[in-house]
């Protein structure tokens, strides 16, 4: 053996296992109406025992806390990404709605957890950190069509609040619609004509 090449590597690097874990149980929920996901069957999908789980994660609601980390990161990520790059308030709203879509599109199983599908029987701080996370997209929307105001797209006497909440049902209904439809219904199909709907 070459004195400068490494032996194969045995154990995952620190925090590699952490994402093995996420990435398994995000893939897990990708199965349509798939059983209730347990940390059993979770270990035996990574080949590696419960005990090996828990040493990375205190319990499943922690693991379900680290993919909504990974939700609220890439969503408000790309959120900041349109914002900064876009002046105008109506197309930025449109790019949010249309990056929401594709995100449940891109990521069904992550879709399940945002319609609350896959935290039914988890603890109740989960659903009140994806409620939390749907309030900061429907903030994100209101500032947007704010600036859509201020620069004339909409009359000034526009009802902000209602129009933004009435944008965050329909992206969560779409959401649920996929989610319901065993991923058949894509949440952008038609997703244009419901735009022009709710944004003009």
């Amino acid at each position: 053996m070459d004195a400068d090449e490494a032996p194969p590597r045995k154990r995952p690097r620190p925090g590699e296992r952490r994402v093995q874990i996420l990435q398994t149980l995000a893939g897990m929920l990708e199965v349509p109406r798939g059983e209730k996901i347990t940390t059993a069957a979770l270990a035996a999908k990574l080949s590696v025992s419960e005990a090996a789980l828990y040493r990375h994660f205190a319990s499943k609601a922690q693991m379900f806390e680290g993919l909504i980390g990974f939700i609220e990161q890439t969503v408000f990520g790309l959120i900041n990404q349109i914002t900064t790059q876009e002046e105008h308030g109506l197309r930025q709203a449109h790019a949010v709605v249309r990056m929401l879509l594709s995100f449940a599109e891109k990521n069904p199983g992550m879709t399940r957890v945002l319609t609350g599908e896959a935290l039914v029987g988890e603890h109740d701080r989960l659903q009140e950190r994806i409620n939390q996370l749907v309030d900061r997209i429907e903030a994100s929307l209101r500032q947007c069509l704010k600036i859509a105001i201020s620069q004339g797209a909409f009359p000034s006497d526009t009802d902000v609040p209602v129009r933004a909440a009435l944008i965050v049902a329909t992206v969560q209904g779409l959401w649920h619609r996929y989610a319901k439809s065993g991923f058949r219904k894509l949440p952008s199909e038609n997703a244009d004509a419901q735009l022009r709907v709710l944004l003009g």
